[in-house]
């Protein structure tokens, strides 16, 4: 900073003013001290800085499963989202959802002094144990439990697989197969909801939920179980992967889409306009997830700085936050249906 006054020819606390948009400095001034640091190449020491103020301006994320597309494209949305906010995001990425690996990705995080955290937390039982641990900073979940007490940002899924069972009664589907993820998985609890209350509402026969684990192979093996059902007519499949496996099984057993059988699937992945025939699906905003998490996340360490906790030097998590709201908030974000030509109304005999 002192190289950066010399050469602009102001002083160090000009530079600071600067560097913070602080509105008291005149344009030319701030201009010159820009060109400056343009010049030198100069970047802020974040260590020094965050020694003064007690930030390091960094946020913690724990991811599960990011080959996945849902859990990857909610990272990239919650990195980009974060960055806009001028903060750098720390990933720990965990390979098994169990208890001890959740803790484990939490006290490390705690140990880089991260500012807050965003879990994206994919089944009922994580959320349970996280909201039983105690936080030293402020928790946002995406895609988590509302009922554990800690702040979310969930994707309607229920809603979603509304849209694809609505849709596909209205085609003049007497009735709708689905094709779940894990049962353990909140989005696949919420998606087979949507499709079960529909049916009901509508007064249509339940078939028995097959599952799969998100992989095109497990689409195929229920694909192929799918193939020998007599009168099927409509299938809505938990994920664009799933439903590509789903599609091969259908086409190996001479079974047309949609000319025989119509195939919905959920998630609205880059390739599934590219299936054949193009895939009808779900889309969910990932953009917007991240967007709504970093906002709720920012929000809650702005509430901190007014009644600030104590952090510990080693890391350790000494017990919740202080300003946690009693009544934590739930930000939820709309997916909407993608109609292609996959599916269609079923045809007569």
């Amino acid at each position: 900073m002192a190289d950066v006054a010399r050469l602009a020819g102001v002083s160090h606390q000009t530079v600071s003013r600067v560097l913070n948009d602080h509105p008291n400095v005149r344009q030319e001034t701030r201009e010159r001290v820009l060109a400056a640091i343009e010049g030198l190449g100069y970047r802020r020491n974040s260590t020094a800085r965050a020694l003064v103020t007690r930030q390091t301006n960094t946020l913690g994320v724990v991811a599960f499963d990011t080959t996945l597309y849902g859990p990857a494209s909610t990272l990239y949305g919650l990195e980009r989202a974060a960055r806009e906010a001028g903060y750098f995001v720390s990933i720990v990425s965990l390979r098994e959802l169990t208890r001890d690996d959740l803790a484990e990705a939490l006290d490390h995080l705690a140990r880089q002094q991260v500012d807050g955290l965003v879990v994206i937390v994919p089944q009922s039982a994580i959320a349970v144990a996280l909201a039983e641990m105690p936080q030293p900073v402020p928790v946002v979940t995406v895609e988590g439990d509302a009922g554990v007490g800690l702040p979310v940002v969930n994707v309607d899924q229920r809603k979603g697989g509304a849209l694809v069972t609505e849709h596909l009664l209205r085609l003049g589907h007497r009735t709708v197969w689905h094709v779940s993820g894990p049962p353990d998985w909140l989005e696949s609890q919420g998606r087979t909801q949507g499709w079960r209350e529909t049916l009901l509402a509508a007064g249509a026969p339940i078939p028995e939920p097959l599952s799969g684990d998100w992989s095109p192979r497990s689409g195929y093996r229920c694909g192929q179980l799918l193939a020998g059902v007599p009168d099927l007519t409509a299938v809505f499949v938990g994920n664009d992967q799933m439903a590509l496996g789903v599609m091969r099984a259908l086409d190996e057993a001479r079974v047309r889409v949609p000319d025989d059988v119509s195939v919905v699937g959920f998630d609205d992945v880059p390739e599934s306009e590219f299936f054949t025939p193009p895939l009808t699906t779900v889309s969910q905003d990932f953009s917007e997830v991240g967007r709504k998490a970093i906002e709720l996340l920012l929000d809650a360490l702005s509430e901190e700085d007014v009644h600030p906790a104590p952090r510990p030097s080693d890391g350790a998590f000494p017990g919740p936050a202080a300003g946690t709201p009693a009544s934590p908030a739930r930000i939820i974000v709309q997916p909407h249906l993608v109609v292609r030509r996959s599916s269609g109304p079923p045809r007569r005999s």
